[in-house]
């Protein structure tokens, strides 16, 4: 048999699915089918494709389509089996004696409605409703397994920081700088990459802009956008030159054996305006109070409206988070093996915090024909408060 990477152990696996099978059966379904990569990695330790089920009580059974010996070499689970269709679900399920689940739970979220619509038929009879919420909410407590697997992203997300300075120069455009970058991440590891949850959601690596070109606004759910190499992929790093004296945001995603690390920095080539060293310091403020009423038990959305009150305060309401309308209304997200992970930090948002949720928070200022200036670390929740992950210096970096 090949050898392939090693995941999580037997006994991490079944801590999850026994957390998850206790939600099942709080809201009365018989079983959920996990479809998902993401959460079929999560829930089993390999992401070949197939289809997981999960009975609220007993052992799941793991149907593969492609790759089957890959899968079984990969997944601790004691039953997996070789399936050619969908359609032969409910045969394997009563085979290994399950009678057809009704309600069926299902990762509505993210499932397209023609695959919806084809188990629907696949089950006839039996209604399908949505688990997404309590699989997501699994997800959001990391164990201790989880917790070492994002330090050390975080860990590289400093190396990449680190080097950096060793990178920049005047007259560079900004994807030829990011493709620098990118390649020395990846030389460390960097999976490539980076899963997000979000229906039209998609990320390389992260944003990497200077000046002006940061601060245009684009679809992606960030309060940064990036002018982007095209209309298609109008975000991030595009055509612009590195200039002198203006700002250069590496927002980047470091993704290493499945887990992430969420990290900005700002960095500038000679010196910047006093308005932007007090915008950004202001930010680092932010973050400071953050950090210590982060607790278990507060509540999301009051993170979320503390933050937009100091914002005010400091002057900066109009530009935190974006500028306009459509300006982004949170201020932090869960990471893990997705990026847009629970919990958020968001407007109305009632979630409460809980010790091993890891949160990026990301308080920053978007000042239109100028740039952008604050911050973006990785903090894991505990008893006492955020404690960050990531250790590159916070204040603006100067490069002669």
């Amino acid at each position: 048999m090949e050898e392939y990477p090693a995941g999580p152990l037997l006994g991490e696996i079944e801590s999850r699915l026994r957390k998850l099978q206790s939600e099942l059966r709080k809201k009365d379904i018989q079983g959920a089918l996990i479809v998902q990569n993401t959460d079929l990695y999560y829930f089993s330790g390999t992401a070949q494709q197939g289809w997981l089920y999960i009975p609220g009580e007993g052992k799941p059974l793991l149907m593969i389509f492609k790759e089957f010996e890959r899968a079984r070499a990969e997944s601790p689970l004691e039953d997996i089996v070789s399936l050619v269709s969908p359609k032969k679900i409910p045969q394997a399920l009563e085979e290994h004696g399950y009678t057809l689940p009704s309600p069926l739970g299902m990762e509505l979220d993210v499932l397209p409605a023609n695959l919806y619509f084809q188990f629907l038929k696949i089950f006839s009879g039996c209604s399908i409703v949505d688990v997404s919420t309590p699989i997501r909410l699994v997800r959001a407590v990391k164990s201790a397994y989880e917790i070492e697997k994002i330090k050390t992203a975080a860990a590289f997300s400093d190396k990449v920081a680190a080097h950096f300075p060793q990178l920049l120069e005047v007259g560079k455009t900004e994807v030829a700088l990011a493709g620098e970058l990118e390649a020395y991440a990846r030389s460390l590891g960097h999976q490539g990459i980076v899963r997000m949850r979000l229906f039209g959601s998609e990320l390389f690596y992260g944003h990497l802009m200077s000046g002006p070109a940061a601060a245009v606004p684009s679809y992606l759910a960030s309060p940064t956008g990036g002018q982007g190499v095209s209309g298609l992929i109008s975000q991030g790093a595009g055509f612009k030159k590195i200039r002198r004296n203006e700002t250069v945001l590496v927002d980047y995603v470091f993704a290493y054996d499945g887990y992430i690390s969420d990290h900005a920095r700002i960095f500038v080539i000679g010196d910047l305006p006093d308005e932007m060293y007090r915008a950004h310091d202001a930010m680092l403020e932010m973050q400071e109070r953050i950090k210590k009423v982060a607790v278990p038990g507060a509540v999301t959305g009051d993170l979320y409206q503390l933050m937009t009150n100091m914002a005010e305060k400091q002057g900066y309401r109009q530009q935190f988070m974006g500028v306009g309308e459509r300006k982004i209304r949170f201020t932090g997200h869960g990471v893990g093996l997705e990026l847009d992970e629970f919990p958020f930090l968001a407007k109305g948002q009632k979630l409460e915090l809980a010790e091993g949720m890891v949160i990026a928070l990301e308080p920053k200022v978007i000042m239109p024909g100028k740039g952008v200036v604050g911050i973006e670390n990785t903090h894991l929740v505990t008893a006492v408060g955020l404690e960050p992950l990531n250790h590159f210096p916070d204040e603006i970096c100067r490069v002669s």
